[in-house]
């Protein structure tokens, strides 16, 4: 009986030490075209903004066109280029987020 015991102990213990990862949030970010802009809003799952992380646009071919840092609203605004491109919101503790220009839908 003490064998179950010890695997309940440690069992509960597990939960307590790695429960935190349950509550770990990702950044997410949302973008739209306006006019000849495109607009990027950058958060977290949890619903936290993320104020003065930088975006950054680039082309196909993996060249940096330009980077902006999100405002108090987690917004930043791009001029859209002529090429096909691709934003990436990278909050430097998870996985970067990229959104491909084929995605983003018109406001």
């Amino acid at each position: 009986m003490s064998n179950i015991n010890s695997v309940k102990t440690l069992c509960f213990t597990s939960l307590l030490v790695f429960s935190g990862s349950a509550f770990a949030h990702f950044p997410l970010m949302h973008c739209w075209f306006e006019s000849s802009d495109i607009s990027c809003e950058a958060g977290y799952s949890d619903g936290s903004k993320a104020i003065d992380y930088e975006v950054k646009l680039y082309d196909y071919d993996d060249n940096l066109l330009a980077k902006k840092s999100t405002d108090k609203r987690s917004i930043a605004t791009f001029v859209k280029p002529d090429a096909d491109f691709y934003l990436v919101f990278d909050s430097g503790h998870e996985n970067p987020v990229e959104v491909d220009v084929v995605e983003i839908p018109d406001k």
